[in-house]
């Protein structure tokens, strides 16, 4: 977990190097293929685990702030998830900002996401970080998903950023500061957009219909509080692992705590997918 920290605290002090070393903090899974496609134009990555089927599948959505992550930088991760659940993963990306501003980044995950609902196919959501809160915002536009696995995820586009949260662990998240997020969110947004609108900001939408959700967040990261009100607002499983960092899952195949982390996601999610 160390090098997740060090990652951060890095560029904390202006050094974002380039974006695949970020998936260096990652082990590499053995057992699955990587197959490079396009989601109805949408670019996306197969991770699939030998021997799995094509009829279960998780659609996952990488974090980045919108502005930074890749299929890259995230296919490890998800990678481990597709093993310890024994499905093959459909790990998307999307345009990013300034260049391009909300809702082209929903767009793209709803595109990919109806992509792999083709043929019957019974379909998770999951995403980290901004990605969480793409997965939100798609099963609120297409009912369907089986279940939401969420990690570390932002949801709160409010440009005053009142989580208390950010002031709660000042001291263990050097990175994800309010004036940070609230320069993500400048650029995540167009000129005049409102950040409370539901189309934007889930916890002003009616969360009703969404499915099952898994929620899983570091006790030491400031984005905490929003896992935490998407635990109330819905009533979803949530866990909070003491000690850990925003997206700590991303040390999975290294450290122990992200190993269980994806443990427990999968054990979840299976009965969710039909096994």
């Amino acid at each position: 977990m160390d090098a997740i920290r060090k990652m951060y605290a890095r560029w904390a002090a202006g050094d974002m190097g380039e974006d695949d070393q970020w998936g260096d903090v990652t082990a590499e899974p053995r057992g699955l293929d990587y197959l490079e496609v396009s989601a109805d134009g949408v670019p996306a990555m197969w991770l699939v685990p030998h021997g799995v089927g094509p009829d279960r599948v998780i659609v996952a959505l990488h974090g980045g702030g919108f502005v930074s992550g890749s299929l890259y930088t995230h296919r490890k991760m998800y990678g481990h998830l597709a093993k310890a659940a024994g499905v093959r993963v459909l790990l998307a990306t999307y345009r990013q900002a300034p260049q391009f501003r909300h809702p082209a980044q929903t767009e793209d995950a709803v595109t990919a996401y109806r992509w792999a609902m083709t043929g019957g196919r019974t379909v998770a959501l999951a995403g980290d970080s901004c990605g969480g809160g793409l997965a939100v915002q798609v099963a609120l536009r297409v009912p369907g998903a089986a279940a939401l696995l969420l990690l570390s995820p932002w949801i709160d586009m409010d440009p005053a950023q009142t989580a208390t949260s950010y002031e709660e662990n000042a001291a263990t998240d050097v990175f994800f500061t309010r004036p940070m997020v609230q320069g993500l969110i400048r650029q995540y947004l167009p000129e005049g957009a409102d950040g409370l609108a539901p189309d934007v900001n889930a916890f002003h939408a009616d969360l009703s219909t969404l499915p099952d959700i898994y929620v899983q967040c570091g006790g030491d990261e400031s984005g905490r509080g929003d896992s935490e009100r998407l635990a109330k607002l819905t009533g979803a499983r949530l866990d909070v692992f003491d000690g850990q960092p925003h997206t700590f899952q991303m040390a999975a195949g290294r450290a122990p705590v992200a190993d269980e982390a994806i443990r427990r996601l999968a054990a979840w999610v299976r009965p969710k997918l039909g096994f």
